[in-house]
């Protein structure tokens, strides 16, 4: 599954680059495929390693703010594997050309 989700940590001012960067460490040293982006993250895996990285995330955040939203999106997709590169490669073939990045 694929699994897109943001965490908004409210009243923490307008600059989160270090509590998000925490955060960042954590996907990083998950091991499970991601790609950052600047609005959420994207992550690869089944559903336990995925959902267990979410809540660690989450549960990082809330120790820079007594409030801190997190958005889920989940494609679950049965047999499918490799999805973080395969969804744009899909396209890309389709379109006969590389997408810009």
């Amino acid at each position: 599954m694929v699994v897109e989700f943001s965490i908004v940590p409210l009243g923490q001012g307008e600059e989160l680059a270090k509590p998000v960067a925490q955060v960042l460490s954590l996907i990083d040293r998950s091991g499970l495929p991601y790609k950052a982006t600047a609005m959420g993250t994207l992550v690869e895996g089944d559903w336990e390693a995925v959902f267990g990285l979410v809540k660690e995330c989450h549960l990082c955040m809330r120790q820079h703010a007594n409030r801190v939203l997190t958005h889920i999106a989940v494609d679950d997709r049965e047999g499918a594997a490799g999805r973080l590169e395969g969804k744009v490669k899909d396209a890309e073939n389709i379109l006969g050309r590389m997408l810009k990045k």
